[in-house]
Formats: C-alpha cells, structure tokens, sequence
C-alpha cells in the first residue's frame, strides 16, 4: 500500500504558476527556519562570526587605516562589515541546497505535488531572515563599539533594505553553484575563492584612494563597493567626505546596486530552475 501510494504521488504534476510557487516555497521556507530551533549551533556561529569581524578590525587595524572625511574609523568600518557579511551569508544557500541533494531530501520534495521553483524560493527566503538577524548583531555590536546612525529613520531603513536586497540576489548565485556542485565542502571552499576578492578588493575596510591603477577600477565598478558606499550615505557614516571617485558607480551607489539586484536575479533565478530541474531529472 505504502509503495503504491509514493508512485501515485509521484506522478501527481508540480503545481505551476507564480502564486503557486510562493506559496510551496513559503512551506520549504518555513521548514528551514525550523532548523533553528532544532540545531542552534548553526545560528549561534553565524552571529559570533560578524561580531568577531567588527571587533577585530574596529580595534586591531582601525588605528592603522586612516578614512575620508570627518569620521571615525569604526563608524566607516560597519557599513563593510555589514555588506561583508550579507555577501558571505550567501554561500548558506549553496550549502544548504548540497546538503539536502546530499541526504536526499529533494529526492522527497520530487515526489510531492509542488512547483519546482519552490524548493529554491523556500532556500533564499528562509536565508534572507539569518541575515535580518546577523544584521540585527552586527547593528547593536556597531553601537557598542562607537557606530551611529546619522541620518532619518527612513534611510536607515533603506539602507538595511538595500543590503537585505542585495544579499538575496547573491543567494541566487550561490544556489545555483549549490545545484552544480553538489557538496559542502566544495561550495565552501569555491564561494571562498570568489566573495574574499570581492569583498578585500573594495571599499569595505580600505578607503578608495589607497587603491591605485586598474586595480582602483576594479574597487570603483565593484558591486561590493557600491552596497558599502551607498549604505555609508543612507547611515549618514561618510564624514561629509565626497566617494572619493568620479565614476558613475560610486556617484550613484544606491542605483548601481539596484542594478546590479536586478541582473544578477534576472540571470541566476532561472539559471538555478533549471539546474534544479535537470538535477532533479537524472
């Protein structure tokens, strides 16, 4: 009866349409976050770490980094380590895709009635709240250690609005990779390889001029850069000092990023339906 019972729920057709996969990958999503209660460790390390960020660089390299402007070094620090941290959240989205393809357990979601984007709606939904709390950490650790918010409260909003878009954008990249290469280990070690160049080689913990030739270029056109740039001017964190650039990106931070949230889910969203599919499909 029992076996009877998976073939005829396995043949039963995925739910189509967008309200459809919404609403399956709010159930995925939910089953996730359930895994904070059941696990802890895992939310417990994922906020020690930012913590650890700040207080290193607020009190180990502060003193030997000069920023723009009137600000002080901690004050220009957060807003890096704030996008730091939403870009390296990401990769819990390629880890957590590996290890359900590992255990098995999107075999079971195959054989369950539900939309085939839901599963990956459910994965970045889900990490879109581990970010809301690491920032949440990050903000009041910032306080603690001299950070302040300088502008109103509906640009602070939109700066963690922004930063909250641009890490869910950056989720969509990293299930893909997820899908690909399906293995803990290997997501860590190539999400490595790519978020510290981005991350290191941008404004984040080094003022722009300290950059020079085409490696200043590469800083200027960073997304990373502009997240961390266009949050500094929402928090009120710059000191009264210009971007330090002439170009577009970095006189137009806040755009640039939005743009960069738009191409990057306009091409890894489908991108990583259909990994998931053709995985799904061997």
């Amino acid at each position: 009866m029992s076996a009877v019972q998976d073939s005829d729920r396995a043949t039963v057709p995925a739910g189509g349409g967008v309200a459809a996969a919404l609403s399956d990958g709010w159930v995925v999503a939910q089953r996730n976050l359930i895994k904070i209660k059941r696990v802890p460790e895992v939310l417990v390390f994922v906020l020690i770490s930012p913590i650890m960020f700040v207080l290193l660089f607020a009190y180990v390299f502060g003193g030997a980094i000069a920023p723009p402007g009137a600000v002080d070094y901690k004050e220009y620090l957060i807003c890096g380590i704030f996008a730091q941290t939403v870009v390296f959240g990401a990769t819990f989205t390629g880890a957590g895709l590996a290890e359900d393809m590992q255990k098995g357990i999107i075999d079971r979601f195959r054989s369950l009635p539900m939309s085939r984007a839901a599963v990956l709606i459910g994965r970045t939904t889900s990490d879109v709240v581990y970010n809301v709390l690491s920032l949440a950490i990050m903000a009041l650790t910032g306080l603690l250690v001299g950070w302040r918010i300088r502008e109103g409260v509906i640009d602070a909003i939109l700066g963690f609005g922004l930063l909250l878009l641009f890490a869910y954008a950056m989720s969509w990249v990293m299930a893909w990779v997820g899908l690909l290469v399906p293995s803990v280990e290997v997501i860590n070690n190539a999400s490595f390889i790519v978020i510290m160049p981005l991350t290191f080689v941008s404004n984040a913990f080094v003022p722009l001029d300290d950059f020079s030739g085409p490696l200043q270029k590469f800083v200027e056109w960073n997304p990373v850069s502009a997240v961390t740039q266009a949050s500094r001017e929402l928090f009120g964190n710059t000191g009264g000092a210009p971007p330090g650039s002439d170009a577009w990106a970095m006189q137009h931070p806040a755009l640039y990023s939005l743009l960069w949230v738009v191409l990057i889910v306009a091409i890894f969203l489908p991108l990583s339906v259909r990994q998931y599919r053709r995985t799904t499909s061997k």
